[in-house]
């Protein structure tokens, strides 16, 4: 039986945080979705085709072994819906500290009310990894500062990009 994991997110932009979770998920799972979700309320830095272009170059640059495990869709309702028709059974979240261990729980519970198949697995981030959020990257980034520790190279070039656009538009 192969075991599917569901990791979903805004991913904009994708960050070290986010990659630190992938790798751990990645050990627990046969198979990764990582799934952008579209939220009508929130006004992204970057777009779903960016963002899910960002997401297949990270996978692409896996090792061969581990990309081929690794999938990304886009999904606009309920994660857990889109979890279902992934055919995933276990529901990732990241968790930085103790501010989203009570978030997630709420969710989880949710969660676990509406779709008892689906286990939510909570992965801590790594100590290096805990103060990374992409909203705070975001704001980094267009107070002109430098978040090459934050994001892969391929992400820090784009984020230069679309901030230096806004800058002489």
């Amino acid at each position: 039986m192969t075991r599917v994991a569901f990791y979903p997110g805004t991913f904009d932009p994708l960050t070290n945080g986010h990659i630190d979770i992938v790798m751990k998920a990645l050990q627990l799972a046969d198979r990764l979705v990582l799934a952008i979700g579209v939220h009508p309320g929130k006004t992204p830095l970057f777009s779903l085709d960016d963002r899910f272009a960002m997401l297949q170059e990270f996978a692409s640059a896996l090792e061969s072994e581990t990309a081929g495990r690794v999938e990304v869709i886009t999904f606009d309702g309920l994660a857990i819906d889109a979890a279902r028709e992934a055919g995933a059974s276990i529901f990732v979240r990241g968790l930085r500290d103790i501010g989203d261990f009570d978030d997630e729980m709420q969710m989880a519970g949710m969660n676990q009310t509406m779709a008892p198949e689906l286990a939510t697995v909570f992965l801590p981030s790594s100590p290096g990894r805990r103060h990374i959020t992409a909203t705070l990257v975001r704001q980094v980034a267009a107070a002109g500062r430098d978040v090459s520790e934050f994001v892969p190279d391929f992400v820090r070039y784009r984020i230069d990009h679309k901030v230096a656009g806004r800058n002489t538009g």
